[in-house]
């Protein structure tokens, strides 16, 4: 059996949308108790792709305007 080829990201929306895409998010590293490191099985080599995908979708662009009403929030 292959070893699993694994795409590392700290993004939330990222890793949110990767879920949404149906990529198997295998563990999530929480070494940094500011920032956790979510780690997908990229064994079929989709990551790329939809990595771009993400830059250019609504959901970045929802993403951009909530962590915009954060700042506004915390102040």
């Amino acid at each position: 059996m292959g070893e699993i080829k694994e795409f590392a990201t700290s993004d939330l929306a990222l890793a949110g949308y990767l879920k949404l895409r149906g990529l198997e998010l295998v563990r999530i590293d929480r070494g940094n108790p500011r920032r956790a490191v979510f780690y997908f099985d990229d064994s079929i080599d989709v990551v790329e792709h939809l990595a771009i995908e993400f830059a250019n979708s609504d959901f970045r662009k929802y993403d951009a305007e909530v962590r915009a009403l954060k700042k506004l929030i915390h102040r």
